[in-house]
């Protein structure tokens, strides 16, 4: 059996510091094979650095996906291609840097992992999703029948769609993006595991993980508004998935929630980005 634990959203440094800190003792607990943390959030919550990456990646994660705010931050571009556990969305064009998939090799086979995002209300609109799953999905079933899929999207039914779409093709669909765990996990008739969110790895008392008074009162007066990432207690939060390592199909999948390493101020100071805009050079 091959266990693989898939965390989401990690956001700013609450988030990265808890997931490096309780990552080794996760592994001894859930006896993993497989470790995927989505950290398009990681950096000052947008965006990730090269160095977040590797020390995630030290930490224990074999993977890192992101989604609609890879290019947040502007030296990620270089990184991109240096560094192939760190994924970007699969449905960029050609040409774009960095890859949207990996296999890699384990004590227990090989294991394929897809970053691919969602279209509906999401910016920027990239190719269709569906059709470059088509593509990518035959091309590593050619290598192993083990793949986790990051779907990096904003509707619970254009996720539900890509898991439907890839039943019996993949061994998971994980959504991410919208920071709030969903009850959902199921096991499709095809085998694939499935659930819209996974949530996120960062403060809890928060909105999305960012502070709570600038984002209600944003809400309330319409004014454009800084939005720095919260402090506090932290929860980890995703899926973890066992599979048959032979045919791929997906024998059990159960949400986690952990506690952090973490309840306290970050120890470092996170930048001040007003997410209503695109960000400028300076913030990229």
């Amino acid at each position: 059996m091959l266990t693989v634990l898939f965390l989401g959203d990690v956001v700013g440094e609450p988030g990265r510091t808890a997931v490096i800190a309780r990552l080794p003792e996760l592994k001894e607990k859930y006896a993993l094979d497989f470790v995927i943390v989505n950290g398009e959030n990681a950096a000052g919550g947008r965006g990730i650095t090269g160095k977040i990456t590797i020390d995630l990646l030290r930490a224990g994660v074999s993977v890192v996906t992101t989604g609609d705010h890879i290019w947040d931050q502007k030296e990620i571009v270089p990184f991109l291609d240096l560094e192939p556990r760190l994924l970007r969305p699969l449905n960029y064009p050609d040409g774009a840097p960095g890859n949207g998939s990996i296999v890699l090799d384990t004590a227990k086979g090989k294991v394929g992992v897809i970053n691919v995002q969602a279209r509906t209300f999401m910016q920027p609109i990239l190719e269709n999703p569906f059709r470059a799953m088509e593509t990518a999905v035959a091309k590593i079933r050619a290598e192993t029948p083990n793949i986790i899929v990051d779907a990096h999207g904003e509707t619970t039914s254009e996720k539900i769609a890509m898991g439907r779409f890839l039943d019996g093709k993949v061994s998971a669909v994980i959504g991410t993006h919208t920071h709030v765990q969903t009850a959902d996990e199921q096991i499709f008739p095809g085998g694939t595991a499935f659930m819209c969110d996974a949530g996120m790895c960062g403060p809890v008392n928060s909105i999305l993980g960012r502070t709570i008074e600038p984002i209600m009162n944003r809400f309330v007066s319409n004014l454009p508004a800084s939005f720095p990432v919260a402090s506090g207690e932290v929860r980890l939060r995703g899926a973890l998935i066992e599979i048959d390592e032979t045919t791929g199909h997906a024998l059990r999948i159960t949400r986690v929630d952990e506690p952090g390493a973490i309840e306290s101020a970050a120890t470092e100071p996170e930048p001040r980005i007003d997410i209503e805009q695109a960000p400028s050079p300076e913030q990229t």
